[in-house]
């Protein structure tokens, strides 16, 4: 049995390391697709793309383990189903539980190592990861003017080209605006009929050409904020052949930002972190609810005493709460006290209803990073369930498939994991938004993996013929047959009537 147990170990090992590797480079060039945008153009360093490439890699994990699992399962036991190897274990008496004994171990232990690294390093990665895309971000971009777009890269100026040498570098038709004057934002224009712009890292500046242009300044004197009569006297108009213009930019070199902007995030905190946090939003939402009964129903009336006299006929009114006929009291007051009283009504009434607005906003808002602390716990355990689970699919579908190699497998795999991923994501929704109970939406996708698991197991386990066409091809005879046999029936009872 110890050799069986090696064999099975073995011939599963290999694909698993295998099938981990692709489809974390896979994910992790999806990822980056995804951050291109934030990346390309910024004049980064190796050892920076490097990093970012490795930070990627470990948030990929949590998606590619259970990916791996699946198509590794698949691949052992389509190999073994498709050279008879499975059908021969079985004809010594081992069954397929016995078979999956070794594997079922070593997959609960990567479920071990998976929640210790989903709830050690993961957050980590993440707060890693974010931190530098956020360096990255802020980093200056190289400049890279489109033509017939206005370019705002460059602080106080936006520059407009109408067309651009690729491979010269040349643009022509420029116009820049200055508009380092916060107050009088387009007092200086530059129209040139073509230039080139460079940049200094070492000096942090950037040097612009300009040929064949004029420049339009006004030079703007202030007077309480306001251009006075002089001041618009004072007009410039200069034409050059030739000008350099240098201007100083700050962030041109690339520089890291503090780790501590991401720490109160949910995605960088582990589980001890998250229940403790959660505690304490829980009571910074209840305390909003439990101000809003209280204000809700003491506001208006106290705001009311407090307006008028002990002896005004409102605050007897408000004191004593009975109030038998309205119109009595109506009767009692001019037209100009009836306007106000329903004038000072309505004002209380909008104030009311923002105040309850404002404290609706900030309890759903609240309530939301409740939510999404309460999912990143549940998280923690969801992903190596779904390992053991996507096991439990695989290795039976392979039994019963019998299909080994990329193709079949692959195909088989891919449907799965994207079934997953679809209610996975559709559940995780639900509960961020309230719509569901948070353990309902994270826990939706693994109750219905371990459906799926157990009935292929149990089809598995009784030699089931699932994907056969010809168990298929016998039941539609049958049912044609049958139907087949019922119009004959009727035809006769119908030939007897007649």
């Amino acid at each position: 049995m110890k050799k069986l147990h090696k064999f099975i170990l073995k011939s599963y090992a290999g694909p698993l390391a295998m099938t981990f590797f692709i489809t974390v480079f896979i994910l992790v060039m999806q990822g980056l697709w995804r951050y291109a945008d934030d990346i390309v153009g910024k004049g980064l360093e190796v050892s920076i793309m490097l990093e970012l490439l490795f930070y990627v890699a470990l948030q990929v994990v949590p998606m590619a383990l259970p990916l791996a699992i699946l198509l590794a399962a698949l691949m052992t036991f389509g190999n073994l189903g498709e050279n008879y190897e499975l059908t021969a274990i079985k004809a010594s008496g081992v069954s397929l539980f016995r078979i999956m004994r070794p594997l079922v171990t070593l997959t609960l232990i990567l479920s071990v190592v998976a929640f210790w690294f989903s709830n050690n390093v993961l957050p980590v990665a993440n707060l890693k990861f974010y931190t530098l895309l956020y360096s990255v971000r802020q980093a200056r971009p190289e400049l890279e003017i489109r033509e017939k777009v206005y370019y705002d890269g460059v602080d106080g100026f936006r520059i407009k080209i109408d067309r651009k040498n690729p491979k010269t570098g040349m643009m022509y038709d420029l116009i820049i605006h200055d508009h380092r004057d916060k107050v009088n934002r387009n007092v200086n224009v530059t129209m040139a009929d073509s230039g080139k712009m460079d940049i200094d890292d070492k000096l942090g500046v950037i040097v612009l050409t300009l040929y064949d242009g004029t420049t339009y300044d006004e030079k703007v004197a202030f007077g309480n904020g306001r251009m006075t009569d002089r001041s618009r006297q004072m007009y410039r108009h200069d034409e050059f052949s030739e000008q350099m213009v240098i201007v100083k930019v700050d962030g041109l070199d690339f520089s890291r930002s503090d780790e501590s902007i991401f720490k109160t995030s949910d995605r960088m905190k582990n589980l001890d972190q998250l229940v403790h946090d959660t505690d304490s939003l829980y009571q910074v939402r209840d305390s909003i609810t439990s101000d809003l009964h209280k204000m809700s129903s003491s506001y208006a009336m106290r705001k009311t005493r407090h307006r008028y006299d002990s002896d005004s006929i409102y605050s007897v009114v408000i004191d004593t709460m009975k109030v038998v006929r309205v119109d009595s009291i109506v009767d009692l007051l001019r037209d100009s006290e009836i306007r106000t009283a329903l004038e000072t009504a309505l004002r209380q009434a909008k104030n009311n209803k923002q105040f309850v607005d404002e404290r609706k906003t900030l309890y759903n808002q609240e309530q939301l990073k409740v939510n999404r602390h309460e999912m990143e716990q549940h998280r923690k355990f969801t992903m190596p369930v779904a390992c053991l689970l996507f096991f439990f699919i695989g290795a039976p579908l392979g039994a019963i498939i019998r299909k080994g190699g990329l193709g079949m497998p692959v195909v088989v795999s891919v449907f799965f994991f994207i079934f997953y991923y679809v209610t996975d994501t559709f559940g995780a929704k639900c509960a961020r938004e309230g719509v569901w109970p948070v353990p309902y939406g994270m826990w939706m996708s693994t109750a219905i993996l371990a459906v799926i698991g157990a009935f292929l197991t149990y089809k598995s386990a009784t030699d089931s013929a699932l994907f056969k066409s010809e168990a298929y091809q016998k039941i539609i005879d049958k049912v044609v047959k049958a139907l087949k046999k019922k119009k004959k029936n009727v035809e006769c009872s119908e030939c007897d009537s007649e």
